[in-house]
Parts: structure tokens; sequence; C-alpha cells
């Protein structure tokens, strides 16, 4: 099981401002989503949570400066994980089930690899101290030991390839 380096047990969650915006912007492009980052005053449109959470309006996702790096990644996943009719009507609340909000955490981490100074423990560590909340405990132990059914699913709807490897395609 991978431990959380000893200098993030304290940090707090990764911001847009700590990464490169045009690496997160070049990720979400191979997905064909538009983003928009907004001055740090202003709203975000189509946020579920308000606040400096990212937001999402279709196939564009928002963010500001001080929008934790988790949230863009999980509004993103979810535009990502639902069918056309469902994004072509999204603002905000993506709705889905159960197995599809797990696919969109599963998804998620896999992304937080593709974004230099984030991976996949560090996304877990912010999943963590942000609030989700999974069977085993944590974010990272759910991943690795307990995230069968997230996989199948994303498997299932084209989202994964065969191996494991991320198939940089939106759900049909």
């Amino acid at each position: 099981m991978n431990v959380i380096p000893e200098r993030l047990e304290s940090a707090v969650v990764a911001r847009v401002a700590d990464v490169e915006e045009e690496a997160l912007r070049s990720l979400l492009s191979r997905y064909a989503l538009r983003c928009v980052q907004l001055a740090l005053q202003e709203k975000i449109p189509g946020s579920y949570w308000g606040e400096c959470e990212a937001g999402v309006i279709g196939d564009t996702v928002y963010w500001r400066g001080d929008t934790p790096v988790h949230s863009v990644l999980h509004e993103a996943c979810h535009a990502i994980c639902m069918d056309r009719q469902r994004r072509s009507v999204l603002e905000g609340d993506a709705g889905g089930d159960f197995d599809e909000e797990n696919a969109v955490c599963y998804l998620q981490i896999l992304l937080a690899d593709e974004l230099a100074g984030v991976g996949r423990l560090r996304m877990c560590h912010d999943m963590d101290l942000w609030g989700y909340t999974f069977r085993l405990g944590s974010a990272a132990a759910w991943f690795e030991q307990d995230a069968d059914d997230a996989r199948r699913w994303l498997l299932a709807h084209g989202l994964l390839c065969e191996t494991g490897s991320i198939a940089w395609r939106m759900r049909r």
C-alpha cells in the first residue's frame, strides 16, 4: 500500500494556482472539454457546491486559481462519464448513480497522474482532506483494494482500455 509522503501530511489541498494551468487545459482538451479560468472574485458557473468549487456546464469546466485541483478533475470526470444526452443538459448537478460516481472518482485519480506535481497519492490525500468518503476509510485504500466495480464500469463504457490505461474518450 502507498504511504502519503510526510511533506503532504499537513499540506492543504492542491489548488489550480499550484499547478501549470496549460497542463491542466491540455489534459482536459484530450476529451474535447473546454476550460474557463475566472478571476478570483468571480462566481463559478455550474458549481454544484459553490464557493471555490469547480463548475461544469455541458462540455465546459470552470475554475478559479483557488479552486482545488481535485474539484476540477472530479467535475471534468462527471462530464466524461455521462452520455451525450445528459451532458447536453448538464449544469452543475451531474446526477448519475452510485456506480457512476465511483467511476468518476477512479478516473479522477488516474488523471491526477497526468499532472506534474499532483499524481494519485496527492489526489487521494486531497480527496480525504476535502471529505470524500470510502468504505475502507481513505481514497487510496479504496482505489487500491476496493475499486473493481469502478474499473469494470469504466471498461464497460469504453473509458478504460483492457490494460487499465486511460482510453482518452468521452462516454458515448
